[in-house]
């Protein structure tokens, strides 16, 4: 499954996440801080989408209420 999810409250403009079953197999983020968002990226590649979100929701990025990460968890939230 395919997931294009628009983030709000951040500087990236898309998120586009491949799950497999329960297994998140690739996030490409359009915009952001492009260093941060290949880390996440690869860091959440393999792992199960209920674990993503248990460890990135809630990051805050600058006072903002929430971050890059937090929206990833947000429309992995939505997938399941």
């Amino acid at each position: 499954m395919t997931i294009n999810y628009t983030p709000t409250g951040v500087c990236s403009r898309n998120i586009q996440i491949e799950i497999d079953g329960d297994i998140i197999k690739s996030v490409k983020f359009t915009g952001g801080c492009n260093g941060n968002t290949q880390g996440i990226s690869a860091l959440v590649k393999g792992m199960k989408v209920k674990d993503a979100v248990e460890r990135l929701q809630g990051i805050d990025c600058g006072g903002k209420g929430t971050s890059c990460p937090d929206q990833l968890a947000n429309a992995l939230k939505e997938a399941l």
